[in-house]
């Protein structure tokens, strides 16, 4: 008898223990939920505050450099800052001119013409101009630059010139 009174404490012991153990995980749950809860209103709270957009500002610059490369069959021109990152780009290509027209004076202007209205938001006042290429287009770009109210602080031609590189073809025999 005595053995089946200890038997039935253990077990009653083992219950005892077994629901507060239950009751600890029901209270950790309902702990876990409340957090959660909390987390949501808090993010809620937080997502008016991501919807309010502010403009993003234009990095003013004041000077920079102008990049023209004329070849015999397009004109590009880039502007950038002095450290050479890109504000705005354009070609005659890009401007609807096809075949013979991109490589014209005119065309040239019209590069120009599109770029500075690109680099307007910038501010950008003083120009370094490097020019490479031997298109017609080369002081066609350079003008209207100038025209543009852009005070040009230099003017380099960075046009490759070999030093006899390469061997010329053989003459045609006609």
């Amino acid at each position: 008898m005595a053995e089946g009174k200890k038997k039935e404490k253990d077990q009653l012991k083992d219950e005892k223990e077994l629901s507060s153990g239950a009751s600890l995980l029901v209270d950790q749950e309902k702990a876990d939920s409340k957090e959660k809860n909390a987390k949501t209103t808090e993010s809620e709270a937080q997502e008016p505050e991501k919807k309010k957009k502010t403009k993003k500002i234009k990095k003013q610059i004041q000077k920079g450099k102008a990049k023209i490369k004329c070849t015999y069959n397009n004109t590009i021109v880039s502007i950038t800052d002095l450290n050479g990152n890109i504000l705005a780009w354009s070609t005659s290509g890009l401007l609807g001119f096809k075949g013979a027209k991109k490589a014209t004076p005119y065309a040239a202007t019209q590069v120009v013409n599109d770029v500075t209205d690109k680099v307007k938001k910038y501010g950008v006042e003083e120009l370094e101009v490097y020019v490479k290429g031997v298109g017609s287009g080369r002081e066609a770009s350079i003008r209207a630059l100038a025209n543009k109210g852009f005070n040009l602080v230099l003017i380099k031609d960075q046009t490759p010139i070999p030093h006899n590189g390469c061997r010329p073809k053989k003459p045609r025999r006609v």
